[in-house]
């Protein structure tokens, strides 16, 4: 662990680490310290994150906030100098819950080479295209009842109901358990906002989600292990390289993260992009002309607009430099992706929302590098299907303001009202 004394940026206005900045300043206030951070200190120190639900022995030490496109960028793709292997989030957790929940993310070669390389070779042409067309069913589905509905809550109606739909028929799960699924990934991903975990101890309700994952997960692991079917959990319990293969604990400990990671790119972007489109009636109407052909740049836009994930963390492995900026071996960095994505100096006008930006190199899926996200296809996919099906029938549909998630890992949105107008 690095021994340098520092001291904690100050006289800027704002405390990234503080709850004040993440509980009770708005996501436009937010954008303008970023933006102040990356004209004034694009690499700075800050003291441990605070928090309303850990514990203080879990909130030890200061980091480092990277805030520029170019610095996420090289940090991302130089896994031996900025490691996962000692956490990957904005905060600490108890490492139970870590090795439970995230999977090889949190992991460094060469335990993060096979763990990844088993996953994707489930992911298999085949595997893509059956889900492609599985996606496109619920996209249409999901519309056609938007549509009957008229009027209530666009993220609960629509935003989630494409990815949560997949993750279940992904693991195999209907019925009660997919209910149980449904509510048990929905607190993970909303676990920082008081508004959930009300008079609940939220680490508790965090262990509880886990363990109905998990069991889930090894059920269906076992079950499928002895009658595979054509399913990505028969994929994953049967994939195999140089005669390695995932134990359920690995596969219980993915199905937690694909239940989190899964649902938020695809959830969060819809939402975003659905409100940008809303508010930028020339954006949508230029996309509408010839839907097909621009839809692959404008899902990119939805992407970077959005920017789902707000930050990872990485830890120095030795000695380096950022930006002219001395790291000493053990400190950790943080990538606040978000910040990323509004540079100026990647992204021309970066405040806005244009579907015709391309080359649209956005950091919303990662900076590049052995953890790119592996799911980026598959969220791709998920954006063309929803947006084909609300831009040709839905053209009347009408958004409110947001109620934005209260997370410093999630730039989500909680409820946004809808009308359809006719």
């Amino acid at each position: 662990m690095s021994t340098v004394e520092r001291e904690p940026t100050a006289g800027l206005g704002f405390d990234l680490s503080s709850l004040e900045f993440w509980l009770e300043r708005t996501p436009a206030q937010r954008d303008s310290a970023f933006a102040t951070l990356r004209r004034e200190q694009p690499i700075s120190w800050w003291g441990p994150v605070q928090s309303l639900t850990l514990p203080p022995e879990l909130l030890s030490g200061g980091y480092w906030a990277l805030t520029r496109y170019d610095d996420i960028r090289r940090v991302s793709r130089d896994e031996r100098t900025f490691c996962s292997g000692l956490g990957v989030m904005f905060f600490d957790a108890p490492p139970e819950m870590l090795e439970a929940t995230t999977s090889f993310i949190a992991m460094d070669a060469p335990r993060h080479t096979k763990l990844r390389g088993l996953v994707s070779a489930a992911f298999t042409p085949r595997q893509i295209a059956r889900l492609e067309e599985r996606i496109a069913v619920h996209a249409r589905e999901v519309v056609t009842q938007l549509l009957e509905h008229r009027e209530g809550d666009f993220v609960q109606l629509c935003a989630k109901q494409v990815p949560m739909r997949m993750i279940a028929e992904m693991i195999g799960v209907s019925g009660e358990d997919d209910e149980r699924l449904q509510q048990a990934a929905e607190m993970l991903v909303n676990l920082g906002d008081p508004e959930v975990y009300g008079d609940r101890n939220p680490l508790e309700l965090a262990g509880e989600s886990i363990w109905a994952i998990s069991q889930m997960a090894t059920a269906l692991a076992e079950e499928r292990a002895a009658h595979p079917t054509d399913d990505l959990m028969s994929a994953l319990v049967h994939a195999e390289i140089d005669g390695e293969r995932l134990s359920t604990a690995e596969i219980a400990a993915f199905f937690n993260l694909l239940a989190v990671a899964g649902n938020d790119t695809t959830r969060h972007s819809t939402s975003h992009a659905a409100k940008a489109l809303d508010d930028n009636h020339d954006q949508r109407a230029y996309l509408v002309e010839d839907l097909e052909a621009r839809l692959p740049d404008a899902v990119e836009e939805f992407v970077r607009w959005a920017s789902p994930v707000t930050t990872f963390r990485r830890t120095a492995t030795r000695d380096t430099e950022i930006g002219g900026q001395s790291i000493a071996a053990g400190e950790k960095v943080i990538m606040f992706y978000g910040s990323g994505n509004r540079d100026e100096s990647a992204f021309e006008d970066p405040y806005r929302f244009d579907v015709r930006r391309s080359p649209n190199h956005h950091v919303g899926f990662g900076g590049g590098g052995v953890h790119y996200c592996l799911g980026a296809s598959l969220a791709r996919t998920q954006l063309r299907c929803v947006f084909r099906e609300l831009l040709t029938q839905a053209p009347g549909l009408r958004l409110g303001e947001p109620v934005p998630m209260v997370s410093s890992v999630i730039n989500g949105i909680k409820r946004m009202p809808f009308t359809l107008e006719a």
